[in-house]
């Protein structure tokens, strides 16, 4: 992960400690206002502002910190490039060196403080950015870009100095790209290209070229942001920015770690207000988080998993390949809203529409069956024996005259039809020829998505290179792979949006009256035992069973009188993580007898496996309902964490859960129920009745709510089992676990 700081974090959380504590809120940090409201209940920020970069990306005046025109040094080369640029864009640029008198032929100054105006942007080709940055300041310098490397990419050292540089940044007043960063911003853009632009953003410039390449597809590029090692502008500044800009129609991302989580998420929310797409490969989709945790929930949810959840909640579209980045970008950044979300599947062959509907379907497309009067239209062209209801085969020689036109249209009228996928395998000349033309054409008539998929593996035939690619209406694709990525993300994309509504308009701002009880509780550093911990659950009002603690046999058959049998009897203790493994847990007990002797079994098995109790829990007994878990863990990067899912002893072999970050409303609580592979066990199976969903969603809410207060201080919270009841009765939390930081 590239240079992650927790810092900010940190200094919000103590303030709305404060502010819950009755006491007089810290001064802001980072200048931001100092009033509650700008930030949530666990201290976190409810907005970021987004930074003016017009001037970065479009500088009027440029100084070169360490130009040269000696030939083989690199520095010459980026020289070189830069009043190349320059001179293509109309801006000023200024070489600076003190022993220089110019560089390529262009006067050059002994320093920054000698220069004949406050310029917009300096490049610094030094070894030691750190000893220019105070120089900057005081010049005015708006902007910096920082090449050199050696910093937090190499380890302890270097992220210590690179943190020494973000330090000197910050006092200087400006704002910096880099360290170990290129000039990928100041490419040569084509400016022969209208449309809705990719903007784009990576964290290795390598990584970014066959974004950039598109625009020789006829794809518009309108910004690149190489953000290296993040020292001071991230990836989500950049986000920010794209997302106001009035020509980007997609941002595209290759992200290795993302610098601060909130930031990132505040960067995501704009874009979806906004209805912009993100598109992301994310690397590390292997890590599986290196933790200890007590609690199932903190074994269960790996950091890639909360990243995952985290894009998806946010509507950012997350991409494996380069090939998926650039396809999925080009799509989204110039296809119209979708008119209906209907996918037909046309070709000249029955086995290619019969396998790329399978792969479409997979896909999570919609192949709506035609209507039969749809059907009987186009059978006016297509002859009787062959499949018109979706996929539709035609055959191969409707294509060849006047007929193809016809077809297509006939297609694209149908008002269940958002989007037309034709895969073409080869090129079969001159009917392919004949059909690419007819598809560009009826493209340029519709306001529903064409797709070809071209599948030629040449790539140098004149329909593909001169008419497909001629065309901005047409989406053209090479395998039928990303062709459907790119189109389940567009519709889900639009989707989204359309009922997107901000989890941070709604976040909670001040501690609720449960926050007092429950901060009583915590113990820094310490498990909290089973009492404890469903203590805390109670102070937020979630359900637990009757039960008492006792500390001995005699008051154990007394609190099972009053509990009312069948009873369940467990030890109780603060380093007691998994009582069942440990035979710590008696059920379904009846009688006073049987009571007294499982008192005594439980605490003679406590005192040989050496674990200290504070008392035995007699429980009532929970019998009808399903087994689900919700918990919290603290993420590093994002904070809270909730996880939910199919709960119980075999909850760790199943692992069917979902993730979400705080703040989030019911709508995503009921969504993450959805997500479950076992979702329909809580409709009733095998003539269960269906589970009580609005009690689970209310728990997870609940829990979301008692993460945000206790902000930092929880480090893990696991109800497991939490018993759904039937539709009516709610839910108990059977068990929990807790662990304070």
């Amino acid at each position: 992960m590239l240079g992650s700081t927790h810092g900010t974090l940190t200094t919000d959380s103590r303030r709305a400690r404060a502010i819950a504590c009755g006491e007089p809120p810290a001064p802001a940090v980072h200048g931001r206002p100092a009033d509650v409201d700008d930030f949530d209940v666990s201290g976190r920020p409810l907005y970021a502002d987004v930074p003016d970069l017009d001037r970065f990306f479009r500088p009027e005046s440029v100084a070169v910190v360490g130009a040269s025109d000696t030939e083989g040094r690199p520095n010459t080369g980026i020289t070189r490039q830069l009043l190349t640029w320059a001179e293509r864009v109309g801006a000023r640029v200024y070489p600076v060196h003190p022993t220089r008198e110019s560089v390529f032929g262009v006067p050059c100054f002994s320093s920054v403080a000698d220069l004949p105006e406050q310029v917009d942007l300096a490049v610094l080709l030094v070894a030691d950015p750190l000893s220019v940055i105070g120089r900057l300041g005081e010049a005015k310098v708006r902007f910096a870009v920082a090449f050199a490397s050696g910093f937090a990419e190499t380890g302890a050292q270097g992220a210590a100095a690179q943190d020494r540089l973000a330090d000197a940044v910050r006092r200087a007043g400006l704002r910096m790209l880099g360290p170990n960063t290129n000039l990928n911003a100041f490419e040569r853009f084509r400016d022969d290209l209208d449309g809705p632009a990719i903007a784009l953003i990576t964290q290795s410039g390598h990584q970014g070229r066959p974004v950039f390449a598109l625009q020789e597809l006829g794809v518009r590029l309108s910004h690149w942001a190489p953000t290296g090692n993040e020292a001071d502008l991230e990836t989500s500044d950049f986000i920010s920015y794209f997302a106001e800009q009035p020509e980007v129609g997609a941002i595209a991302c290759y992200v290795e770690g993302l610098k601060d989580g909130r930031s990132f998420l505040l960067a995501a929310d704009r874009a979806a207000r906004r209805g912009v797409p993100v598109v992301a490969v994310k690397v590390g989709r292997t890590e599986t988080g290196s933790r200890t945790a007590a609690s199932h929930t903190g074994k269960l949810t790996g950091a890639d998993a909360v990243v995952d959840a985290a894009m998806r909640q946010y509507g950012v579209i997350r991409v494996d390949g380069l090939d998926e980045l650039q396809d999925t970008a080009a799509l989204l950044a110039r296809a119209r809203p979708p008119r209906a979300d209907g996918v037909v599947v046309y070709s000249i062959s029955g086995g290619t529409g019969a396998h790329v509907a399978d792969l479409a379907t997979e896909a999570g497309l919609r192949l709506p069956v035609l209507s039969e009067a749809r059907q009987a239209e186009l059978h006016q062209w297509i002859p009787e024996y062959l499949n018109v209801a979706n996929p539709v085969d035609n055959g191969g020689h409707p294509v060849g005259d006047w007929r193809g036109r016809k077809i297509i249209d006939a297609i694209l009228d149908d008002p269940e039809v958002g989007v037309l996928i034709c895969p073409i395998t080869g090129p079969f000349p001159p009917l392919s020829d004949r059909l690419v033309r007819d598809l560009v054409e009826a493209a340029e008539h519709t306001d529903k998505l064409v797709c070809v998929v071209w599948g030629s593996p040449v790539g140098t035939e004149p329909a593909y290179r001169e008419v497909l690619l001629g065309s901005s209406r047409v989406a053209t694709f090479r395998t039928v792979a990303n062709c459907l990525t790119a189109v389940r993300a567009h519709l889900d994309h639009h989707r989204f949006v359309r009922g997107y509504r901000s989890p941070f308009d709604e976040a909670p701002r001040t501690p609720s009256p449960s926050f007092r009880k429950a901060r009583m509780l915590m113990r820094p550093g310490q498990q909290l035992s089973e009492h404890a911990a469903k203590q805390l659950l109670r102070a937020y009002g979630i359900r637990v069973p009757r039960e008492q603690l006792v500390t001995s046999a005699a008051a154990s058959v007394r609190a099972a009188g009053l509990v009312g049998y069948p009873v369940v009897m467990k030890a109780s203790g603060a380093q007691i993580a998994h009582k069942t493994e440990l035979g710590l847990v008696k059920i379904g007990l009846t009688s006073a007898s049987q009571v007294r002797d499982a008192y005594r079994e439980l605490t003679d098995i406590a005192r040989y496996e050496g674990v200290a109790l504070d008392g035995v829990l007699v429980c009532q007994m929970v019998e009808q309902g399903v087994e689900m878990v919700v918990g919290v863990t603290h993420d590093d990067l994002f904070g809270p964490t909730m996880t939910v899912g199919l709960g119980g002893v075999l909850v760790e072999v199943l692992r069917d859960t979902a993730v979400r970050v705080p703040p989030f409303g019911e709508d995503q609580a009921g969504a993450m129920v959805d997500e479950l592979r076992g979702r329909a066990l809580l409709d009733g199976v095998r003539g269960r009745p269906p589970a009580d969903l609005d009690a689970l969603v209310e728990v997870v809410l609940r829990v979301q709510r008692m993460a945000l207060e206790l902000g930092d201080e929880l480090a893990e919270l696991d109800i497991n089992p939490l018993m759904v009841l039937p539709r009516g009765q709610g839910a108990v939390a059977l068990d929990a676990l807790a662990v304070c930081r």
